[in-house]
């Protein structure tokens, strides 16, 4: 018997593509390179117009914020290269030291003109015109090559709203949160045994490469955060970028604070003697179970920080609630039994402090009261950058107002 074809899946992963940033992005890009040699062909008198195209994938970032910002500098970068070829083909042919000279002055002028990154552009383009036989025709059809790629890079991202990054963030924040409950909870796994100061100090290495993971996560954000900017799918950009970026904040802390966990941890494995538990078996349980809420209490968080619906901002902020309240229950009990363990041990006892106040500023990064001031005091620096730049817009209204001449009365 024939199975019919899964239909309903085959659309929901065409939807899902269809929301993937990375899969919208390459067609945007593609369909801009292909409009804009078309458009070159019809409007330049070079054969092969691949200079429009080129632009247009440049022009053509992931966000609109960063198209205008780059795509902006990527034609002042070209015109200023076609420029320069053509003064110094009014003196001079292409020879060994006329291309010294002219890549010098173009990354030189390049970083007077300030465009960034594509510095080495203006030395290209000028380099490329500089080539070209009838250079004065072949230089201003470069010139408008660029233009026109760079005018249907920026028609695309304004008439086509680029996909929104930030559920990518958001699943690279949940993913370095619950890396690190994994971490802690292979800590704590192995309290109630010998730990080899080999052995510790490998945790501490996986503790450290979380570094590499939150830059990684950063880097995400960075990219989210430009595509909520000057985007029309987006009504509430600002707040949405400020909760995720105080979010990845406390997770970095905290992230750095594991780290400073594990050297602890690392420090009391040397004082203690070869085939000794770190901790006896009672305190050893209940510091494991406690490092496990901590790092439950991390996802929790993360999952808060990224939640986009009310409703269901609210279940992960009970959630959250409840396991910290939970962690703070158990955390005196441990601290309890960290205080007897001290008249066995009294060489580690500022070990143990130091455990019991890195699991503290974890615990208190992520309360609530706590992540409601930091979002408050963020939203007010943004309401007090955003009117400084109304008033200074203001100011130069009224300047130029000032400065128009008077109208002659009839």
């Amino acid at each position: 018997m024939m199975q019919m074809p899964q239909v309903p899946a085959r659309v929901a992963s065409l939807a899902r593509y269809r929301r993937d940033p990375v899969v919208m992005w390459t067609i945007r890009a593609t369909a801009a390179a292909v409009l804009s040699y078309e458009v070159a062909v019809r409007l330049s008198s070079e054969p092969a117009p691949l200079t429009a195209p080129l632009t247009a994938l440049l022009v053509v970032q992931v966000t609109l914020y960063s198209t205008l910002t780059t795509g902006i500098r990527r034609v002042v970068s070209v015109l200023a290269g076609v420029l320069i070829a053509v003064g110094f083909s009014a003196v001079a042919g292409l020879s060994w030291w006329s291309l010294g000279l002219i890549i010098l002055a173009a990354l030189t002028i390049g970083q007077f003109i300030r465009v960034g990154e594509f510095v080495v552009e203006v030395a290209i383009s000028a380099m490329l015109v500089l080539g070209v036989t009838q250079l004065a025709s072949q230089a201003w059809d470069r010139v408008l090559e660029t233009l026109i790629g760079a005018g249907v890079g920026l028609l695309f991202n304004f008439l086509l709203a680029p996909p929104v990054w930030v559920e990518p963030a958001a699943e690279s924040i949940v993913g370095l949160a619950r890396r690190t409950r994994s971490l802690l909870v292979g800590i704590g796994e192995e309290l109630d045994s010998p730990v080899p100061v080999a052995q510790a100090a490998d945790r501490l290495d996986q503790a450290r490469r979380l570094d590499k993971a939150t830059a990684e996560v950063d880097t995400a954000l960075r990219q989210a955060e430009d595509s909520l900017r000057l985007n029309p799918r987006v009504s509430e950009g600002l707040l949405v970028r400020l909760v995720l970026r105080t979010g990845l904040d406390t997770l970095e802390i905290c992230v750095v604070v594991v780290r400073v966990l594990a050297r602890s941890l690392t420090d009391l494995a040397k004082r203690h003697k070869e085939g000794e538990p770190l901790f006896p078996a009672d305190t050893a349980q209940a510091l494991s179970e406690l490092l496990a809420d901590v790092g439950a209490a991390m996802v929790s968080y993360a999952v808060l920080v990224t939640t986009p619906v009310s409703g269901n901002a609210e279940q992960a902020e009970n959630r959250l609630a409840a396991e910290l309240s939970a962690a703070w229950d158990r955390r005196q009990a441990v601290a309890e039994m960290l205080l007897r363990s001290v008249q066995q041990h009294p060489h580690a006892w500022q070990l143990y402090g130091s455990l019991l106040a890195e699991i503290d500023r974890m615990l208190d990064e992520m309360d609530l009261e706590h992540r409601s001031r930091r979002l408050m005091a963020e939203l007010d620096r943004a309401a007090a950058a955003r009117h400084e730049r109304s008033a200074r817009l203001a100011g130069l209204k009224r300047l130029a107002w000032i400065g128009r001449p008077a109208r002659r009365q009839g």
